[in-house]
């Protein structure tokens, strides 16, 4: 299928077109023509997948419909929430990116700058607000924003709202919609906290449910290392040695984890910047944007400030911690391989995450070969003794929490375990070659 095909108007196909978009994904391709019909849709799928295409494109046309003829001060007509202030940005981005040849206003606000520049461009009226909860409801709360008019009402990343806290203040801004609303709702995954919410607020939704967050695409290669945790550091330096890999998101569990692997780098001429929760918005923003255009070479990133990255033909990415939520492995190597590029993942464990790696595999249905040559390799007894400690100092499956305490995300997610397509394995051997059985809910 085409764009062309998807009955959009000449404005928004033109700037499709600008933007090199010829055939919709798969959950464009559903969305699209539902959202036209101005009906309610509940849509199952995680970043990478061109979510927010699926809704943008389709909301600029019908709110361009009703401003052709509109006169008068502009009210907020469209409001798409959103838990993180980069991920909030790139939706702005795309926004003005679809919407270039039309004469709709949209906005980007959130907190952690200050609000005057916000209340202004409010102030001049605004037809699309894209927002993060904490800043939507202070200037809410201020009288600077008033949601009576709002005609579509986006929630993104549902599933993160609930993670990050987030639930009660999103409850709060739909109180204050109008009941006549279209709601389109996203989530990566649906815990019956979420699926509860979208009951709420959705109206005989359609359903569209593409990628689930048990699968991985097709198209990363997955490599594990085994590597004792004082020998990361070398091993991601020996690593990097390799000038192919021209840019790498690295993934560290915690703020001080991701400073002081930025530190290690630039010791040896590595160009590396971090972007966690501690860091201003100024701050995150110029560390993205430099990644971006590739005059930073490696990017440290912690879960709570990756969600929603996107960045073309990014090839690399790195766990130098895995996670301890497996369905956040997925989110996090999802960062390569979108749009139907390749990408490589490496992932270090060592002997205190093994479990965490058990959990991985068996969600996503595979094992995950392991690159046995390389200059800090552990051996698989070290790896099972060292795992072994970490049960009996409570560190492992038994007492999650306490780990959990020393990272700045604590998720609570789940999903459905389905049978993933598989990495490559390419050269690399594996430990145990047993295919774990798959897990279907």
């Amino acid at each position: 299928m085409l764009f062309e095909e998807l009955n959009l108007i000449e404005p928004i196909l033109k700037a499709l077109q600008t933007e090199g978009y010829t055939n919709p994904t798969p959950i464009q391709e559903q969305s699209i023509p539902t959202i036209l019909t101005s009906r309610d849709l509940l849509g199952c799928a995680q970043t990478g997948t061109g979510k927010t295409a699926a809704f943008a494109i389709p909301m600029l046309q019908l709110l361009n419909k009703e401003h052709q003829n509109a006169k008068g001060p502009r009210p907020i007509r469209a409001l798409v929430l959103t838990p993180t202030r980069e991920l909030a940005i790139q939706i702005e981005e795309s926004f003005k990116a679809y919407g270039k040849n039309l004469s709709l206003r949209h906005l980007v606000i959130f907190g952690g700058v200050g609000q005057k520049a916000q209340t202004d461009a409010l102030h001049r009226g605004v037809d699309i607000l894209i927002a993060t909860p904490g800043r939507l409801l202070d200037l809410m709360n201020q009288g600077f924003i008033n949601l009576k008019d709002v005609e579509i009402f986006v929630l993104d990343e549902a599933d993160r709202m609930l993670d990050m806290g987030f639930i009660h203040d999103v409850k709060k801004t739909i109180a204050k919609l109008p009941v006549k609303r279209q709601t389109l709702f996203f989530s990566a995954t649906m815990p019956p906290e979420i699926q509860k919410l979208a009951n709420t607020i959705l109206t005989n939704p359609l359903k569209v449910e593409v990628t689930p967050v048990s699968s991985t695409a097709e198209k990363i290669e997955q490599t594990i290392y085994y590597v004792d945790k004082n020998d990361k550091k070398n091993l991601l330096i020996h690593i990097l040695k390799d000038k192919t890999i021209a840019t790498a998101l690295v993934f560290t569990r915690t703020k001080h984890g991701a400073d002081r692997i930025v530190k290690d780098l630039i010791k040896v001429g590595v160009k590396a910047e971090a972007i966690h929760g501690n860091k201003s918005q100024n701050a995150r923003q110029r560390a993205l944007t430099n990644f971006k255009a590739k005059t930073t070479r490696i990017l440290v990133a912690t879960d709570i400030a990756a969600r929603g990255i996107d960045v073309d033909e990014l090839t690399h990415v790195i766990n130098y911690e895995l996670p301890n939520v497996p369905e956040t492995y997925v989110h996090r190597i999802g960062r390569t391989g979108r749009a139907g590029n390749s990408g490589v993942s490496f992932s270090f464990c060592d002997g205190e995450e093994k479990e965490y790696l058990d959990d991985i595999e068996k969600l996503i249905a595979i094992k995950i070969p392991v690159q046995e040559d390389h200059p800090y390799a552990m051996s698989w007894q070290s790896l099972m003794s060292g795992a072994a400690a970490a049960k009996a100092k409570g560190k492992s499956k038994g007492s999650r929490g306490g780990r959990q305490d020393r990272t700045e995300h604590k998720p609570n997610m789940s999903g459905a375990r389905k049978t993933a397509g598989g990495g490559n394995g390419g050269g690399n051997r594996r430990f145990n070659n047993s295919r774990p059985k798959a897990k279907t809910d």
